[in-house]
């Protein structure tokens, strides 16, 4: 168990190695680099939508929902205010009143 951790913990460095460090001649185009800008919001909505639709008894869409007014209140901070700090505090802030 602890060699696969360490194992995937250099594979996790290595690669992340290639495309920081300054002295290796390896270069990302422009076509990479337009394609590599949309894998964090594709990891972050994988990780979201879960949480917020989804329950033990499949598909939630009902808006008594805690999760789904939390998350529609925080998109809409985030749409007017392009803050990351008041979306997270809207968005945890009404998810802790009505939970």
């Amino acid at each position: 168990m602890m060699t696969t951790i360490l194992l995937m913990a250099c594979i996790t460095f290595f690669t992340r190695y290639l495309f920081l460090h300054r002295a290796l001649p390896f270069k990302v185009g422009p076509k990479m680099q337009q394609f590599l800008s949309f894998s964090a919001p594709a990891v972050l909505t994988a990780i979201w939508v879960p949480i917020v639709f989804v329950t033990d008894e499949g598909v939630n869409l009902d808006w008594q929902s805690p999760y789904l007014s939390a998350a529609v209140a925080a998109i809409i901070v985030a749409y007017k205010t392009h803050n990351i700090y008041y979306t997270t505090l809207v968005g945890m802030g009404l998810f802790l009143i009505l939970n």
